[in-house]
């Protein structure tokens, strides 16, 4: 490991760090090794990243002192932050805001900031076809990272902005997977018309985040978005049907229908369906799938994930 270049990978034991993580380990003649940045060293998680020839560090995203601790001696880092876990973009913006001086006082020649758009850019808070959240957002959880680019951009952190897709993952574990109707009918729910979503293996994003390392200096500066295909809810029906041998449907919902499910986030993530309906050519231009396959050719298809999860899916 002495000789290696070492990536803070913060996150290390959840859906994106764990895959920036393993891409990296799993590379035994790499040039990178990997320090797992995580708050509970003990978990099963973090204990198979030890096993594997990782670092671990414990250290709290929410303490600067920490991440400036858990960067000493790094070549670059992931830098990921959780929304879900509180529902504060302040936090998240704070976060960021720590990670970018951290990654500045120590010297790192690459860091990879996890972002996304800052919605307000193209809906601003006035504009009353989305309403607005938390007082100050549109889609909360994208817009606090959009906004935060910014401290690593004032800073002059080298740093690619990576742009993440919808995790095909939510169909097992965030509920989003097919759901009977009153009609006994198997479907799968979303505010997108006809409009294509970019979508990826969660694991896939790590994979290509590793090959924005391994390519280095020239893609620092840059938005890379990554996707495994971009679909339309009809495709993804039709996909759904062929993996599980049943009739799934699409049932295409307004945002303001999908708003109303009432489920903790929901308003936020109806608003964020309806920025990749209505923006469509926006969000789809950035996240290439061609160039996510240069990065990582074991790029997954929405079928080949589906071959391997189908079975992982609960069917309500």
């Amino acid at each position: 490991m002495a000789d290696k270049k070492i990536i803070a990978v913060f996150g290390a034991t959840g859906a994106q760090g764990g895959g920036v993580a393993h891409a990296i380990l799993n590379d035994a003649k790499g040039e990178f090794a990997v320090r797992a940045i995580t708050r509970d060293a003990i978990s099963e998680k973090a204990k198979e990243l030890a096993g594997l020839g990782a670092e671990v560090i414990t250290a709290d995203i929410d303490d600067p002192e920490s991440i400036k601790q858990a960067l000493n001696g790094a070549y670059g880092a992931y830098f990921v932050t959780f929304f879900w876990d509180h529902f504060s973009p302040e936090k998240e913006m704070a976060e960021a805001k720590s990670m970018a001086e951290a990654a500045k006082a120590a010297g790192l020649k690459h860091v990879i900031w996890s972002t996304l758009e800052d919605t307000r850019k193209w809906v601003p808070l006035e504009d009353d076809r989305m309403p607005t959240l938390q007082g100050n957002y549109k889609v909360p959880h994208f817009d606090a990272k959009g906004e935060a680019d910014k401290f690593f951009t004032d800073l002059g952190v080298p740093t690619t902005f990576l742009r993440a897709s919808f995790y095909w993952d939510n169909f097992v574990h965030f509920g989003m997977g097919p759901k009977k109707g009153p009609d006994g009918k198997l479907y799968i729910t979303f505010p997108l018309d006809d409009k294509k979503m970019a979508g990826i293996a969660s694991e896939d994003i790590g994979k290509c985040a590793y090959g924005i390392f391994k390519k280095g200096e020239e893609l620092i500066g840059k938005t890379i978005g990554v996707a495994g295909e971009q679909l339309t809810g009809q495709e993804m029906a039709e996909k759904f049907t062929k993996a599980l041998g049943q009739e799934v449907l699409y049932n295409n919902v307004s945002p303001e229908t999908y708003r109303s499910f009432g489920f903790p986030g929901a308003d936020d993530l109806g608003n964020m369906f309806q920025f990749y309906r209505d923006f469509d050519q926006v969000c789809n231009s950035v996240r290439d799938v061609g160039f996510s396959k240069e990065l990582n050719p074991e790029l997954k298809s929405f079928d080949r994930w589906l071959a391997e999860n189908a079975k992982r899916i609960p069917i309500a």
